[in-house]
């Protein structure tokens, strides 16, 4: 059911700056949590000085040059590894830029999974779980991820932060849907769920199979005995390319949720390439709510409102959810329209996840909006005008994690 009682996956630790920050004990906390173990690719001293030619990049800090050294270690199979894990400390410019470059040479040039992740002093194994169960999934369970038509009836579960869905499924359709804001986790979850097999016509004894995923898998799951528990990188990667119809080749997955957000590079279905937002809220549905409520109307009604409007108009804060709601704030007392605020929110949240997550993630279309927020309207138009290219939003593109949740299940239906 979960991924910790499996074969021990050995990762590549690559990381500058973790054992001075005294994070590296979180680290291996959180690896052993889904029992994994970080391992240091050995590397020749020499080329330690010679580095920064192969990637084209010269930097000063040695550390930083020997995380180089590291991942081309990696790349040409002198370390036996499963999976690779690049860290950098977020206050350091010049570990961000070594950070991406090496993530993208390693996913260049390997198939081997790779996550990237900029830590701080308060970093937590609790933060470094759900990348690291992602990562481990795709190691132990490709041949699952691999899976393109959901078979029998199967229920997915998608216990979030703000609001908790369920979907039946039957032959590869959906058949049921369950949506509700999310309270106490197990009655949110029986609640859509109950609402989910009503509308579907079918009994919880008829189900096959049950997957949970979100912030509450583990207590629902365990609640209603799934047969899967999942985190949501994998399992909403899965649930996009199938209500986009994009299961095969690649693709690249934005998932906006109540109070994260998640970029993820997705081939025939499989991760590759991923990062989650972490450091505020302020590209999350949350964010959205906030807005909406200081502008008095509904979130449902956001949408259609930033459509009006004009990001251009209205100067504001795009990184901090607390200074981006005080920008908005003051550009309302100074006369700024509802129409023009709601779509600097929009913008606001695009463009931050432009900047911290697109930025450590290649951009391959066809890019894929899922999430709660992706339903306003005024969201996928942002997001297609900063990166100029077209956004496909599927239908029930809030029900991914759902979705993904039931299709995987159906890989333990009996056949």
């Amino acid at each position: 059911m979960s991924a910790q009682k499996s074969e021990v996956v050995k990762i590549a630790l690559v990381s500058c700056g973790s054992e001075y920050a005294g994070v590296q004990p979180e680290f291996e906390e959180a690896a052993a949590k889904v029992n994994a173990k970080f391992v240091f690719p050995e590397v020749d001293i020499a080329s330690i000085d010679t580095i920064g030619r192969d990637f084209g990049l010269e930097v000063a800090s040695g550390d930083l040059r020997l995380m180089m050294a590291r991942a081309k270690a990696v790349v040409e199979g002198t370390a036996n590894v499963d999976g690779v894990f690049i860290a950098t400390c977020f206050r350091c410019a010049e570990g961000a830029i070594v950070r991406n470059e090496i993530r993208r040479y390693i996913y260049r040039h390997s198939k081997i999974p790779v996550i990237s992740y900029s830590f701080t002093e308060s970093t937590t194994a609790g933060t470094l779980l759900t990348r690291l169960e992602a990562l481990t999934t795709i190691v132990r369970r490709r041949h699952l991820l691999t899976r393109e038509v959901q078979t029998g009836l199967t229920a997915g579960i998608d216990s979030g932060s703000t609001t908790t869905k369920a979907v039946i499924m039957r032959d590869n359709k959906i058949i049921g849907k369950g949506w509700v804001p999310t309270t106490k986790v197990l009655d949110s979850a029986e609640e859509a769920y109950s609402i989910a097999l009503k509308e579907a016509g079918v009994s919880r004894e008829e189900i096959q199979a049950l997957g949970t995923t979100g912030y509450g898998r583990f207590l629902v799951g365990n609640h209603l005995k799934a047969q899967l528990i999942q985190e949501e990188i994998t399992v909403n990667s899965k649930g996009a390319v199938y209500l986009a119809d994009r299961q095969k080749g690649p693709a690249t997955v934005i998932d906006i949720g109540g109070m994260d957000n998640k970029a993820i590079s997705v081939e025939d279905g499989i991760p590759g390439m991923f990062t989650m937002g972490g450091i505020c809220a302020g590209a999350s549905g949350r964010f959205f709510e906030m807005i909406s409520k200081r502008l008095g109307v509904d979130i449902t009604e956001l949408g259609a409102l930033a459509v009006k409007g004009m990001h251009e108009r209205v100067p504001m804060s795009s990184y901090c959810i607390v200074f981006g709601i005080q920008s908005l704030v003051n550009s309302l007392a100074k006369g700024s329209t509802p129409e023009d605020v709601a779509a600097a929110a929009c913008y606001s949240v695009v463009e931050q996840i432009y900047e911290q997550q697109l930025q450590e993630v290649e951009v391959i279309e066809p890019l894929i909006l899922v999430g709660g927020s992706s339903l306003i309207e005024g969201v996928p138009i942002a997001l297609g005008r900063l990166l100029k290219i077209d956004v496909l939003v599927p239908k029930d593109s809030h029900l991914i994690g759902a979705v993904g949740a039931a299709l995987l299940a159906s890989g333990y239906v009996e056949e």
